[in-house]
């Protein structure tokens, strides 16, 4: 016996084709509309689904299944949704937020999203740092083997620190002068790991994508080993489908 519905995602009001996608618990996804929304949705086996890498991916893959499907106008749902009936829908969502899902809609028709991550090793850069900084390296090299004073670390430290950020400022800049002009907006989420730089969200048009991908190629190519670069081309915009 289900537990409710579990809820993927939300299109305009459509005919969809019968589609073959298998949602979380290995069950199939089917769509239903109500007024002028039409969602995809499974039967919930669970009263709770954990936020495991294997549910996340899951929940992502039906979404994106379903557009590559040709179902590009979509808004994601907020994974670990289940509600018990339509009639729940119907009464805490589409009554409350019909012109704001409207609004979304207008937003995201034709566009999609794309994201840039950049990492960088900072020990590899700091290395790079010293030796091509004459006057920090002349400074750090006069100060090794003496007994130096707090105000001493302090200083030689805050100068290094502050070579290091205008460092990765000027690799972030170079990123935000090329790719935000292709952008018709961009999102600079939080950093996730101590190695990464930048992460940002983009809404493109969906023609534009092979030009974006060239750029993010041509600045691959210009920071050459100096970062890695991870680029998704492809998935549901969760960044610019937020209800406010």
């Amino acid at each position: 016996m289900g537990c409710g519905l579990y809820l993927y995602g939300i299109f305009p009001a459509t005919a969809l084709h019968k589609i073959t996608l298998e949602g979380l618990d290995c069950q199939p996804v089917q769509s239903h509309t109500l007024n002028d929304f039409t969602f995809l949705y499974s039967e919930a086996q669970q009263n709770r689904y954990l936020a495991s890498r294997r549910n996340l991916l899951g929940h992502e893959r039906v979404l994106e299944q379903a557009m590559e499907q040709g179902y590009r106008t979509l808004l994601p749902l907020q994974f670990g949704l289940i509600v018990e009936d339509w009639t729940t829908v119907e009464s805490q969502l589409i009554k409350t937020q019909k012109e704001n899902l409207k609004n979304l809609f207008s937003k995201l028709e034709g566009r999609r999203e794309v994201s840039v991550k950049i990492f960088w090793e900072a020990d590899r850069e700091l290395e790079d740092l010293m030796r091509e900084n004459e006057g920090l390296r002349t400074e750090r090299d006069r100060l090794e083997g003496q007994s130096l004073s707090m105000d001493q670390i302090v200083k030689i430290g805050q100068a290094i620190e502050a070579e290091m950020v205008g460092r990765k400022q000027d690799i972030i800049q170079a990123f935000q002068e090329t790719l935000n002009p292709l952008a018709i907006e961009q999102i600079e989420n939080d950093l996730l790991t101590d190695s990464m730089i930048y992460n940002a969200a983009y809404l493109i048009p969906w023609e534009a994508e092979p030009e974006f991908s060239e750029q993010v190629e041509a600045l691959d190519l210009r920071f050459e080993e100096r970062l890695r670069i991870r680029y998704n081309n492809f998935t549901a915009p969760f960044n610019f489908a937020q209800l406010v």
